[in-house]
This record gives C-alpha cells, sequence and structure tokens, in this order.
C-alpha cells in the first residue's frame, strides 16, 4: 500500500508512485556569428569649430545677436556706431577692403563667388575688381538696407564657411571697443565628439572607425572618427603631464544629440574582432581543471555532460568558443537569471 507523502517544495500530495518532478536548467544555444571587443574612453560632446568672433571695427556696441541663435551667410552678425557687419559665404578671412583699383586676389574672386551664391553676381568669378563686382555689391548692400556705395570697408564683413552658432556674449550693447576686441564666441551647428586617448590606446585611432557613443540619461547614437591628431600633451587627473591622441567623432544622426548643448559621454571603440566564430555566454564557462575550461551540454535527452572547450575573444558578456561536439545550436547550462 502506498505511503503518503507531503510534498513541501510544490505544496501538492504526491505518492511515493509519483516521479519528482526534476529541477528546470536554463540552457542557451552557442551562437555562430560576429563578436567584437570594445574599448570605452571619456569624451565631451560640443559645438565643433568654436572660435571667437572680434570687433572688425572700432566703437560703441549698437547689436549683438542672441545666444543660441543661428546666423547664415548673408545674415547680420552685430553692429558697431549704427554700422551693421554682415557674414558672407567663403573660407578665406577678409584682410583688406574692397573698392575699385585693388589688386587682383583670390579674397577677389571669393567676394564674387560669395555674392554669386546670394545672387547678386552674375559673371564668372575671377580674381579682378571690376565695374560687375562693383555692381553686384551695390545690388546686395540695398537688399541689406545699406547705402550703395560698391566698396566694402575692412571690417564690414565676415567670411564664413557655413552657418554660425552664437554663444554667450563677451561683450555687452553700449561697450565702447577697440578693433579686435572679443565680442562673442560662435562655433558651426555641427555637434562632435572630442575623445583624449590615452597613448597605449593610439591604435584605436583610425579614421572612418565606426563606434558607440552612450549619452546621458542611457541614450546611445553611433558615430565614426574623423579626425586624429597628433600626440599632445595635457594636465592629467593627478595634475601631471600625459600624453593623449586628440581623436575627433562625427555623429551618424546629429539629432539623437540635439537635446543636449554640451555634455560628458563614453565612447565604445573596437579594438578587436572576430568574424563568423562560436560563442556563448560568459557565465556558460566551468573551470574543469586550473588549466581547462568547460560547458555543460545538454543533450536531446535533457541529460547533460561537460565538455572541454578552447576560450577565444572574451566581448560583449560573450566569449568564443571551440571544442568537440560544440556546432551552432547546441545548447549549454547557463546561470538563471
Amino acid at each position: 500500500m502506498a505511503v503518503g507523502a507531503l510534498a513541501v517544495s510544490t505544496g501538492v500530495l504526491a505518492t511515493a508512485d509519483q516521479e519528482t518532478p526534476r529541477p528546470q536548467i536554463a540552457t542557451e544555444p552557442v551562437v555562430r556569428g560576429d563578436l567584437e571587443e570594445t574599448t570605452s574612453a571619456s569624451g565631451t560632446l560640443r559645438y565643433a569649430g568654436s572660435r571667437t568672433v572680434q570687433a572688425g571695427l572700432s566703437g560703441t556696441v549698437t547689436e549683438l545677436p542672441a545666444p543660441g541663435a543661428v546666423v547664415a551667410p548673408g545674415g547680420r552678425l552685430y553692429t558697431i556706431d549704427d554700422t551693421p557687419v554682415f557674414l558672407l559665404p567663403g573660407g578665406l578671412p577678409a584682410w583688406r577692403e574692397f573698392a575699385s583699383g585693388m589688386d587682383e586676389g583670390a579674397d577677389v574672386k571669393q567676394l564674387e563667388q560669395a555674392l554669386s551664391d546670394l545672387g547678386f553676381f552674375t559673371d564668372e568669378p575671377d580674381e579682378e575688381f571690376r565695374w560687375a563686382t562693383v555692381e553686384a555689391i551695390m545690388d546686395w548692400q540695398e537688399s541689406a538696407g545699406l547705402e550703395r556705395t560698391g566698396t566694402l570697408p575692412f571690417g564690414s564683413i565676415v567670411f564664413t564657411a557655413g552657418d554660425l552658432r552664437i554663444g554667450t556674449m563677451t561683450a555687452n550693447v553700449g561697450d565702447q571697443v577697440a578693433v579686435g576686441a572679443e565680442l562673442f564666441p560662435v562655433s558651426d551647428t555641427t555637434q562632435v565628439v572630442e575623445v583624449n586617448l590615452n597613448l597605449s590606446d593610439q591604435q584605436l585611432a583610425v579614421l572612418d572607425t565606426s563606434v558607440v557613443v552612450r549619452l546621458p540619461g542611457g541614450g546611445e547614437t553611433s558615430g565614426k572618427i574623423v579626425s586624429v591628431g597628433t600626440p599632445t600633451e595635457t594636465d592629467g587627473a593627478t595634475g601631471q603631464a600625459v600624453t593623449v591622441i586628440p581623436v575627433v567623432i562625427a555623429l551618424d544622426d546629429p539629432e539623437s544629440a540635439a537635446a543636449f548643448q554640451e555634455a560628458s559621454v563614453t565612447v565604445d571603440i573596437p579594438s578587436q574582432r572576430r568574424d563568423d566564430v562560436l560563442s556563448t555566454p560568459v557565465g556558460a564557462l566551468l573551470a574543469l581543471t586550473p588549466d581547462q575550461f568547460g560547458v555543460e551540454v545538454m543533450d536531446p535527452d535533457r541529460t547533460t555532460r561537460q565538455v572541454p572547450v578552447e576560450t577565444g575573444l572574451f566581448a560583449g558578456g560573450r566569449v568564443e568558443i571551440s571544442g568537440e561536439g560544440i556546432t551552432e545550436g547546441t545548447e549549454v547550462v547557463v546561470p538563471e537569471r
């Protein structure tokens, strides 16, 4: 006669004739794919191309742009003694007055190209300042509400390669300034991540390398290394000079970081990669001997056995493995979460 017994673990009655349920064992299949190890580095997300706008004229500051505003080529940048200074498209700095009788030069061609881009110069831009240049300047001056003089005094225009984002004001409306006085900082409108890599990690500083940028709040986005500088000395955390490799990263999706003016970020840079390998979670590894790793394989009949394996790359919580009978899809025992 069977004797009843209380199965405490389940809270139900079981008889001696019934088989006690076997505990569940967590498994995961061995996966084939690419495995990549990364090195993390601290960086700063900020707008690229930071520089300071200096007064091109002397006098009283009568108008300044709003911090955070974006000024495009053709727009008004600031005003001194009620004389506005405008942005024009171009990469060569203005260094002299533009007027009839001036010598030929690359700056003249740049001015004509700028006026052409704005729709005022219709000839082919060249290095000669001629009547067509004067007419284009006058037409542009009229459109900007200026007197049609056909000349551009030195300091009245600033060339820029693109839109400028305005920073916090250094000067104030009403200040008396001399030529060269600092007015306000500007930057490009594109954000980048700047990283100083340790000299020991210089092999990671490779142009066009794809990286992951971890943003404040848990978000992340992808990017690419677009600039690698020369070794530079800087102050380390302890105040001692250290040598670093300056690296600049462009974001693949600039909108992903639009909420941040400037922020500390973490950049994951690939350091090792293995293509088309078998891997399993690191937690599945067993120390069979002091010199031998293994995994516990579960066969189709739900029995388990320990199998020695060779390990390769550890990355992202997984480990590359190989061994007799280890194939894609092999079920290995893993710690329960």
